[in-house]
């Protein structure tokens, strides 16, 4: 059974969640978890002026995903930072690219998830996930979020990212504050869930 987390990440926020999210889907028996990012969009000389070159460095060695693989996954987790309470520009274009696959069905019936990022504490984590959602539905998929079972989005010790709706981080207005322990844990934890779920679909077919 084969779980794909396909991601945009500007500054490395998102990609440390994604890895999180594989390995928690992996730590399920049976399960693959590929990491995919979706491509880039914004020409390299704007990159290097929104300082993002070094973190899309780190990154170059996750494959870029094609809308083909989508198909072929059994469970997808989607990771996009938020942008005025909405996913990211590049992700938007690469699931408006989805168009065939929604024509034929072939997301029905598969576990789809959300995570974020956000600068600030209200930023639009919750929104942007929800929004994400409604796209999930039109291409037939089954959602899954981040339940409370996962104590870590209640704790009131720490700021934390970490909703109902999926993990999230926040990267602060610098973007210099990385995820946290607990909020990787949040990652990990929906990662998990989606693969115990997905596994539990697969086997009714």
């Amino acid at each position: 059974m084969k779980v794909l987390v396909v991601y945009y990440s500007m500054y490395g926020h998102i990609y440390k969640l994604a890895q999180a999210a594989v390995e928690g889907a992996e730590s399920v028996e049976g399960v693959e978890a590929a990491l995919r990012r979706v491509p880039e969009t914004l020409p390299r000389d704007v990159l290097e002026k929104m300082g993002a070159l070094e973190a899309q460095k780190m990154q170059a060695g996750v494959p870029v995903c094609t809308v083909d693989e989508l198909g072929k996954a059994d469970a997808i987790i989607f990771g996009t930072p938020t942008r005025f309470g909405n996913m990211c520009g590049q992700m938007r274009q690469f699931l408006d690219a989805t168009g065939r696959l929604w024509a034929s069905n072939a997301l029905f019936g598969k576990v789809g998830s959300v995570i974020t990022s956000s600068n600030t504490q209200h930023g639009g984590q919750e929104s942007t996930i929800l929004t994400f959602h409604v796209t999930l539905l039109h291409l037939g998929m089954v959602i899954v979020g981040l339940p409370y079972a996962f104590h870590g989005q209640s704790v009131m010790d720490e700021i934390t990212g970490c909703s109902p709706y999926g993990a999230s981080t926040i990267a602060s207005p610098d973007g210099s504050r990385m995820p946290s322990e607990n909020e990787l844990a949040g990652a990990r934890y929906q990662g998990q869930h989606v693969a115990k779920i997905a596994k539990k679909l697969t086997a009714d077919d």
